[in-house]
């Protein structure tokens, strides 16, 4: 009886010490907590400096999924209409969103650093169609000062899928 009265005791000096307390309650859609460096949010697909896509569309992201989320489609570039430095670009990139575990093995291997998963914990769909993320989607807006892609580039500028990015002259 007597250990049973010390326990509410015991109870209720804990209840009486956190009336005293601030409230630890984020309002969430007007305010964000920040995520930690290592979190791993939605995918994001990146560009260099003058515009052109970083991806080269050589399928090591998907081949690295464990979950079969990505599927990358690679088509040929050509000095008139370039998407990336290399001989190829992702015609076709998509995420199944549903299917991904967020594992980051799509970030580590990938050749050029063009897929990364960014910051974005705010994902939400009303039907599956909504989940599948397109290239579109998952490409960084065209930085100040470059180009939006396809463009046209002099004639043997890239030769190399990770070149040495100089803005072309025009």
């Amino acid at each position: 009886m007597i250990k049973s009265i010390g326990a509410i005791l015991k109870g209720m000096w804990t209840t009486f010490k956190s009336m005293f307390e601030g409230p630890v309650t984020v309002q969430y859609p007007e305010e964000k907590r920040p995520v930690r460096t290592r979190f791993k949010g939605r995918h994001e697909l990146k560009r260099y400096d003058n515009g052109l896509e970083k991806c080269i569309g050589c399928s090591l992201c998907a081949a690295a999924c464990p979950a079969d989320a990505i599927f990358v489609e690679a088509s040929e570039n050509s000095d008139e209409k370039r998407f990336s430095p290399g001989e190829r670009y992702a015609s076709t990139y998509e995420i199944n969103m549903l299917r991904c575990i967020f594992c980051g093995y799509c970030e580590d291997a990938c050749p050029t650093e063009a897929i990364v998963l960014g910051d974005n914990y705010e994902l939400s769909f009303t039907d599956r169609a909504q989940s599948i993320y397109t290239r579109e989607k998952l490409l960084d807006p065209v930085p100040p000062g470059g180009k939006p892609t396809p463009q046209k580039v002099q004639p043997g500028l890239y030769d190399r899928s990770i070149p040495v990015m100089e803005n072309p002259k025009d």
